[in-house]
C-alpha cells in the first residue's frame, strides 16, 4: 500500500526562513492559529480579526505626505506592478492589507537628488470601529540621498505594507514612529530591497498602541549594500510590542547590523494585561553570500515585576567564507553596579535609575539624523520613566 502524503496548504519546499511562502492574495494563506510559529507570541484575540477577516468595517486610510519639491508622490492602483518590487507579503495579515488596500502610494526621490529636508509621512487611524489598510513604496534613485520620517498616530485598527527600494549608491535614512493612541492595533510588514553600494539606515520607535507588530524584511539585491536596522521600544501594562525581522544575505560582500533596545514596566495591580514585548531576529547567510559581515543585538530591561520580554535571535550560515557574523540578546534588570556608583555620588535612586535607562536608549537614539525627532524620542523615554515613578 502506497502512503498518501497530504501537503500543508501553501507550504513550500524550503530549507531556510528566507524561502517562506509569499503572496499578494490573502486567500492564499490559511487562517493562523495561536500555535503557528510566526503567531505564537501574539494574542490573536487582541488584533480585532485582522488575521481571519472578521475585522470592523473598512474605512479609507488617511495618509498625509509633506515632501520637498524634487520628490514625486503618485497614487496608483493597488495592482500596479511597481508596488511589488520589494517582494510580497509573508503572512496573512500583510496579505490582507495588500488585498484590501484601495490604492497604493509611490514616493520617488529622483536620481542624484540630495534632499535638504526630510520627507514626512503621517498615517492617522480611523477609530476603533473602523479598519484601515495601506500600501506605500518609497523608492530612491541612483546616488540620491534622503531622509523619510513615517509617523502613525490616532486610534484605530491598521495593517499595511511599507516598502523601501534603495537605488544603486543611494543613501536612505528612515525613521518609523508608531506614536499610536494607547488603544490602537497595528500589524505592519516593511520590506527593504537594497541595490549595489546602497546604504540604508532604518529605525523603528515603538511606544504607542495596545498591540504593535512591525516586521522588517531585508533583501540584498546586489553586492556592496549596507543596511542597519535599529529600534527602541517601551511597553507599559496593557501593551504588547513585537518586532519580527528577516535579514536575507543572498549576494556577496554586503553588510548588516541590527541593534534593538527595549524596556518594560507595569505592575500586576494595574488590572491590565502584563507589559510584554517580543523580538525575533532572523539573519540568513546563503551559500552564495561570500564576504558577508553581519551582527544582531537585542537588549531588554525589565523595570517592574509583572512584565515579560522574549528575545529570539537566529543566525543561519551556509558558507564559511564571510567577514564575520554573530548575535546577542539579553533580558534583565539594569546594572546594579551603575546604580550603586551614582548613588555613592549623592544622586538619589530614582534620578540615578532614570540616568541609567536614558543612557541605555541613547546608543540607538543618537544615531537618528534628524535632531528634532531625536530630541522628541529622548523626551518620550523620559516621560515613560516619570510615569513609572508616579
Amino acid at each position: 500500500m502506497t502512503d498518501v502524503v497530504t501537503p500543508v496548504q501553501n507550504a513550500t519546499p524550503h530549507n531556510t526562513k528566507g524561502d517562506v511562502f509569499q503572496s499578494f492574495n490573502v486567500e492564499d494563506f490559511p487562517v493562523p492559529g495561536g500555535r503557528d510559529e510566526v503567531w505564537r507570541f501574539i494574542s490573536l484575540r487582541r488584533i480585532h480579526g485582522l488575521h481571519n477577516g472578521t475585522f470592523p468595517a473598512q474605512a479609507p486610510v488617511q495618509v498625509c505626505i509633506d515632501a520637498p519639491s524634487e520628490v514625486t508622490v503618485k497614487e496608483v492602483s493597488a495592482d500596479d506592478e511597481r508596488l511589488k518590487v520589494c517582494g510580497g507579503p509573508a503572512d496573512r495579515v500583510a496579505a490582507q492589507a495588500w488585498t484590501s488596500a484601495e490604492h497604493g502610494t509611490i514616493i520617488t526621490v529622483p536620481q542624484d537628488a540630495v534632499l535638504d529636508r526630510a520627507i514626512e509621512v503621517t498615517i492617522t487611524g480611523a477609530g476603533l470601529d473602523a479598519t484601515t489598510f495601506a500600501t506605500i513604496l518609497v523608492e530612491t534613485g541612483r546616488h540620491s540621498e534622503a531622509t523619510v520620517i513615517v509617523r502613525y498616530e490616532g486610534s484605530g485598527i491598521h495593517a499595511d505594507n511599507l516598502n523601501w527600494h534603495v537605488g544603486e549608491g543611494a543613501r536612505l535614512n528612515a525613521v518609523v514612529d508608531t506614536q499610536w493612541a494607547r488603544d490602537a492595533v497595528h500589524i505592519g510588514q516593511q520590506s527593504i530591497r537594497a541595490n549595489r553600494d546602497s546604504v540604508m539606515r532604518h529605525t523603528v520607535a515603538a511606544f504607542g498602541g495596545e498591540v504593535t507588530r512591525i516586521s522588517p524584511r531585508v533583501t540584498f539585491a546586489e553586492p556592496g549594500a549596507d543596511v542597519e536596522l535599529n529600534g527602541v521600544y517601551f511597553a507599559d501594562a496593557g501593551q504588547y510590542i513585537e518586532t519580527r525581522m528577516l535579514v536575507d544575505h543572498s549576494v556577496p560582500n554586503c553588510r548588516s547590523n541590527v541593534l534593538y533596545k527595549g524596556a518594560l514596566q507595569g505592575e500586576k495591580s494595574s488590572g491590565l494585561p502584563e507589559a510584554r514585548t517580543c523580538w525575533v531576529g532572523d539573519v540568513l547567510i546563503r551559500a552564495e553570500a561570500k564576504g558577508t559581515d553581519t551582527y544582531e543585538t537585542n537588549r531588554n530591561l525589565v523595570l517592574t515585576d509583572g512584565a515579560r520580554a522574549d528575545a529570539v535571535p537566529n543566525l543561519e550560515i551556509e558558507t564559511g567564507e564571510i567577514a564575520g557574523a554573530g548575535h546577542a540578546a539579553t533580558v534583565g534588570r539594569f546594572d546594579e553596579e551603575q546604580l550603586f556608583y551614582l548613588r555613592s555620588r549623592g544622586i538619589p535612586e530614582a534620578e540615578a535609575t532614570r540616568l541609567i535607562i536614558r543612557g541605555f536608549f541613547n546608543e540607538v537614539l543618537n544615531q537618528i539624523p534628524v535632531e528634532s525627532v531625536r530630541d522628541e524620542l529622548i523626551a518620550r523615554v523620559a516621560g515613560e520613566l516619570e510615569h513609572n515613578n508616579n
